[in-house]
């Protein structure tokens, strides 16, 4: 049944106040640590953005500007619960445990790469915190998260789905699929829709006939809240309400995060050729690290000025990572046939002794210097 639930929208106003006395029940520790888990989002995407226009990663999909909402909504989440990714959540898979060196070595598809370079870079994944690789088609993470929580309810166990996706993903048929099927089916899910403005070049407003979108669940028949994206404790708090009610067995519900994309779709993206600079500029002074930053200094959890020495400590960290993983080998090429089958059939080792005889012949192949589409 359809209802916009009563969670407040705003907890922290953009000038780091609060907005009201309803925060979530965070210690000046966990306050903290998440403003390190912000931070080291926004470090490692500034890092991996100069690294691939310097050519040295070859895609980046940056999450400037949306660390809040990233961080806030994730944060709640268990650690049998499960993260199903639309494009940007590789700092709340960070967060929620996957190693650093495994992120940059993903960026990097050396050797250290879990998925053995068969994912275009920027595709993470995690088998140790439920965080599925996932797919540059749009929306096909949904159905699959709605199935996979339905195999979790027949189950019996104790789990909740995040199921994340962007506002242009809320026009594709696995949005429909997957909203239908898991209204019916009353699975544990949250449905995170992240509404940064732009599906790529298309603005939000010309690619969706609803007035306000939380009413996409209206036509479901499951509830729905929205909240400023760029408020970390506003995520949090509803982020939390929406999984104790699918824990609850009260099935799925669907949370609108506003926010902004600050930069292009991805690395490949020029937005300047599509958006006013000026838009850019008001949802600059909006920062979420910044008004975050502000709320924790008022409440004397953070020095005035610590969160500058936060950031260097964490720079180093990851530029360590970086050197690491950029010197390691590449990915072995007898990998290109590995991890199928128990033994290398007869056609795969024909097309593999082809191919390093190709090799010999010409030398390995070399990066190429096209752009990539998306």
């Amino acid at each position: 049944m359809f209802e916009l639930l009563d969670i407040p929208r705003v907890l922290v106003d953009p000038d780091g106040t609060a907005a009201g006395p309803d925060l979530p029940a965070l210690s000046d520790e966990e306050l903290r640590e998440l403003y390190v888990h912000l931070v080291r989002v926004r470090v490692v995407d500034e890092r991996m953005l100069k690294l691939q226009r310097a050519g040295r990663v070859g895609f980046v999909g940056s999450t400037f500007g949306q660390e809040a909402s990233m961080i806030g909504t994730a944060g709640p989440l268990r650690s049998t619960d499960w993260l199903w990714s639309g494009l940007r959540e590789g700092g709340a898979a960070l967060m929620r445990g996957l190693p650093l060196s495994e992120y940059i070595a993903q960026m990097y598809c050396n050797s250290n790469d879990t998925a053995k370079g068969r994912q275009m870079c920027n595709h993470f994944q995690h088998k140790g915190t439920n965080y599925p690789s996932w797919s540059s088609v749009i929306g096909t993470q949904i159905p699959h998260g709605v199935g996979a929580a339905l195999a979790a309810k027949r189950l019996g166990k104790d789990e909740v789905h995040a199921i994340y996706f962007g506002d242009g993903a809320s026009s594709s048929n696995g949005f429909h699929s997957g909203m239908g099927f898991a209204a019916v089916w009353k699975v544990p899910c949250v449905f995170v829709l992240i509404h940064n403005g732009w599906a790529i070049s298309v603005p939000a407003d010309e690619q969706t006939g609803v007035e306000e979108w939380t009413d996409k669940a209206e036509a479901y028949g499951m509830p729905a809240a929205e909240v400023d994206g760029n408020d970390l404790l506003a995520c949090y708090g509803a982020m939390e309400t929406l999984i104790e009610r699918a824990r609850a067995g009260e099935g799925p519900s669907l949370l609108v995060v506003k926010t902004y994309r600050m930069m292009g779709h991805s690395s490949s993206d020029d937005p300047t050729v599509y958006r006013d600079e000026a838009e850019v500029e008001v949802w600059r002074q909006r920062d979420p690290i910044q008004r975050f930053e502000s709320f924790l200094v008022g409440r004397g959890i953070l020095a005035e000025g610590e969160g500058a020495g936060i950031t260097t400590e964490i720079t180093a960290e990851v530029d360590a990572e970086i050197h690491v993983q950029e010197a390691a080998p590449r990915m072995p090429l007898r990998s290109l046939v590995e991890d199928v089958y128990s033994e290398v059939p007869l056609h795969l080792r024909e097309q593999y002794n082809g191919f390093i005889e190709t090799v010999e012949r010409h030398g390995e192949a070399q990066p190429g210097d096209g752009a990539f589409p998306l």
